[in-house]
Parts: structure tokens; sequence; C-alpha cells
């Protein structure tokens, strides 16, 4: 069956270039999560210009489609510094899902009773310390479900980058697709990779959800 054939002969490029839409997807997360966190205390903050700032950051970043913030960010900050494809897409990606996880942080930390700030305040820690100590880690456990959602969301979105030049999973699929003209045998394999890194990452925020639950019942 030419599925399989195309799944065998192309198996060493996939894995490859898996390993690199995980790295790819990683880096602008973890980027994404400190985008995130710094804009949530901007939407927060009781300063209207950095409410301000937040806001037109959001709305830029949700009213434009991910591929022009890619391209813009490759062709736009080339011009003044040599960013690579892998930097240039993780970068793109990081600033599109950091306008998301801004929304989750919000939510996160205005979801822990205000009680518990003014407890803190009350015993005479700072508000950056109550927040580092007391808000953030009950914010960032229920921020868990919605952050693997966007994990995987931005997984999905990583295909754009082959659109920069690089060999991940749907890079790779494009160029072997026009090598072999074994077009939609070449584009399903690519979706079961894609599919079962979705499925392991899933599976895993799963299991951090219940350990989760159940570290919160025993407390």
């Amino acid at each position: 069956m030419e599925l399989f054939e195309v799944f065998w002969e192309t198996k060493s490029f996939f894995v490859t270039a898996t390993w690199l839409t995980i790295r790819v997807t990683a880096t602008s997360l973890i980027i994404g999560v400190f985008i995130g966190l710094i804009f949530a205390f901007f939407k927060i903050s009781s300063s209207r210009l950095l409410n301000g700032i937040a806001n037109v950051y959001i709305t830029i970043i949700r009213g434009t489609p991910l591929i022009v913030q890619i391209f813009v960010l490759y062709y736009g900050i080339y011009k003044l510094v040599a960013l690579s494809g892998f930097w240039a897409g993780a970068l793109g990606l990081a600033i599109h899902n950091g306008a998301y996880i801004t929304e989750i942080f919000r939510g996160t930390i205005q979801s822990i009773d205000k009680g518990q700030m003014e407890a803190a305040r009350s015993l005479g820690m700072s508000y950056f310390l109550a927040m580092r100590r007391i808000i953030l880690p009950q914010a960032f456990k229920r921020a868990i479900p919605p952050l693997g959602n966007q994990f995987i969301i931005g997984l999905k979105d990583s295909s754009l980058v082959a659109y920069i030049g690089m060999n991940e999973i749907w890079g790779t699929a494009l160029s072997e697709a026009a090598a072999s003209l074994k077009m939609l045998s070449t584009y399903a394999v690519a979706g079961f990779y894609y599919l079962v890194i979705v499925m392991i990452f899933s599976y895993l925020v799963s299991r951090l959800e219940k350990r989760l639950d159940v570290e919160k019942s025993r407390g």
C-alpha cells in the first residue's frame, strides 16, 4: 500500500522534522509564557497606560493572521538583525501565543480570592512578594489545562514556519510530496506525526491535572 511505503521511506526525514517541530514549539511557548505573564500583569494593573499597551498588543495579534506576523518578523527584523528561520519562526509563534497566554494568566490570577492578597499584605508582604509566593503558584496550577490546549494549538500552528524555509514536519511534507508526487500519502503521513505528538502531550497534561487534583484533595 502506497501510504505505508511512503511512511517507511520517509521515516528518517520525518523523525528529524518531528524533533525540530517539538523544539520550535517548545521554544516559542516558553518565551510565550514569559510574554503572556508580563502582559497579564499589564492587564490587571491599575495603570491605564499599561492596560492600553496590553490591549493594543492583544488586538493586533488576534486581529491579524499568524502567517503575516511570521513574515513581518522574518523579513522586517531581518533587515536589522540576521535571524535564522528557527528563531524567526519561534519568536513569531511566541508573540502570537503570548497574546492568548496573556488572557489565560489574567483569568487565573483574577480567579484567586482577593482575600488572600489582602491577608498577605496585612502580614507585611509586599505586593510582588505576595504575588510570587501566594497568588502565582495557585494561578499556574489553574492555568495548566488551558496552557495545555494552547500548546496543542501552538504545535499545529508551527506548520506555518515551513513557509520561511524550515524543514519541520510540514516543510518536510511539502518537500517530499514535491519530490515523489505522492501528495495525499505524504500529507497523510505528516498528519500522523502531528497526531502522535498531540496524543502524547494530551496524555501527559491529563496525568499532570490528575496529579494536581490528588494533591489538592489531600491538602
